[in-house]
């Protein structure tokens, strides 16, 4: 039986791009999971949209062109945080769409249609709603959700620790209501 949470985004938060490639690299090697993205942001400031526009995107090529999905997502990330690209940026985030193999120009026709802002703040204010969410990575498992912070990225194309890492979260925030908080207070590095 798959495996089904939730884990919101956002592509500027190295822990989101840490969690993700984790949940990426598990479904790319086949593990039982069922995972509806969630997310997180501001609406009604035109001041704020092009702070919006890698998130737009992605919602896009979610719902529009799912094959495309992790490869759009892992890339988002990587130019982020590897490139130091700004996605803020409609050339940077078209680049990144074209380089994932994403029809760059379709996604932003759609972003352009305003429709995934809306689908952007549904998720946001049904997850702040039902789950007091406030940061990302949040995963959600049923009726449980808990921000984790997760200290490494995958190391290897063998996804097996991902696949573990992720399934140890998952379990611990679906069934292990007894801990509301658990942080280190310094890291072994």
């Amino acid at each position: 039986m798959a495996r089904s949470f939730a884990v919101n985004w956002d592509y500027r938060c190295p822990f989101a791009r840490n969690a993700h490639e984790h949940v990426v690299a598990g479904l790319r090697a086949g593990a039982e999971w069922d995972v509806p993205e969630g997310a997180i942001a501001v609406w009604d400031d035109p001041g704020k949209g092009r702070d919006l526009l890698a998130m737009e995107a992605a919602l896009v090529v979610r719902d529009r062109f799912p094959e495309r999905f992790l490869d759009v997502h892992a890339a988002l990330f990587s130019a982020r945080h590897d490139e130091g690209r700004d996605l803020r940026e409609r050339d940077v985030v078209h680049g990144v769409l074209v380089e994932a193999g994403a029809d760059a120009d379709a996604v932003l026709r759609e972003v352009d249609d305003g429709w995934p802002l809306e689908t952007f703040r549904k998720a946001h204010e049904s997850a702040a709603a039902e789950h007091d969410v406030w940061g990302v990575p949040t995963f959600t498992v049923g009726n449980r959700a808990a921000f984790v912070r997760l200290m490494t990225r995958p190391g290897s194309d063998d996804a097996t620790s991902s696949i573990d890492l992720v399934e140890r979260v998952v379990d611990a925030v679906g069934s292990w209501s007894e801990v509301n908080e658990l942080k280190h207070t310094s890291l072994a590095r």
